[in-house]
């Protein structure tokens, strides 16, 4: 499946700067035994994964804004804009766990119409563009889940740490969603495990409080694959709140309703 000339610019800068985080990933590992050695490597590999992105996208469309954790710049179209993550699970990076990605979505008057999630340690490359179906590696289409009984389904969240400000109404929906389900897992990246319900890998994904980059991709690749991604609460934006739910069509419902009872 061929994609448009902006989604081959993404594909390409996504795979660029995953190489990069990639070459520098067992440097990281081996400072685990030092106390300051893993964070400000990687937050140089970060820098450097953001560098990449920025000049490669700017170069091919510097008519375009940016929006990032360390920045957000206004460009001279100003439908259009980049949302891009240089590292998604910078806190798996940072301790050598092997689970992270690189994310480059594009943003037009307000709603995601293309998307890429690389995650290099996999070699796996999921993208979607708005109307054409979400992808694996460009060969095979995804699509969710169709499990229809809760109790044969895995989900997928992000915990808050410590005491953060949601972390009570993730105690709340944990209660009230494990005993009902196969299992709830916690990635610490949003991008994939979004990613990963849109190759029927997880039936659903929730979590309150995200930074548009963190998930922008995984909204518009699980739709594209035959799911639903929503704000938690019918009052809410999901760029601009960071409350998103989504999962397989079989069992939204469902599982929508748990989660939303308790928020």
């Amino acid at each position: 499946m061929q994609g448009s000339a902006n989604l081959n610019v993404m594909i390409k800068t996504a795979r660029k700067a995953g190489r990069a985080l990639l070459k520098d990933f067992g440097e990281v590992e081996a400072l685990q035994v030092s106390a300051n050695g893993p964070r400000d490597f990687t937050n140089k590999a970060v820098a450097k994964s953001e560098d990449i992105l920025r000049a490669d996208l700017e170069n091919a469309r510097p008519n375009y804004g940016f929006q990032a954790l360390s920045c957000s710049v206004e460009g001279t179209d100003p439908t259009r804009r980049w949302i891009i993550t240089p590292l998604d699970g910078s806190m798996n990076y940072l301790h050598g766990i092997p689970h992270w990605a690189v994310s480059i979505a594009l943003e037009h008057k307000g709603e995601v119409v293309s998307a890429v999630t690389y995650d290099p340690l996999r070699d796996e490359l999921f993208w979607a563009e708005k109307g054409t179906g979400a992808w694996l590696d460009g060969r095979t289409r995804l699509r969710v889940s169709g499990r229809i009984a809760l109790v044969e389904c895995i989900f997928a969240t992000g915990l808050p740490a410590a005491a953060e400000k949601y972390l009570p109404a993730a105690i709340k929906d944990l209660v009230q969603l494990l005993p009902v389900c196969a299992g709830v897992r916690q990635s610490g990246v949003p991008s994939l495990d979004l990613a990963h319900v849109a190759a029927g890998r997880f039936d659903g994904f929730w979590q309150r409080g995200m930074k548009p980059w963190e998930f922008a991709t995984g909204i518009l690749i699980l739709r594209e694959a035959g799911g639903f991604a929503e704000p938690i609460r019918d009052t809410q934006t999901m760029l601009q709140d960071g409350h998103v739910i989504g999962g397989s069509s079989a069992i939204f419902e469902k599982f929508s309703k748990i989660i939303r009872s308790t928020d």
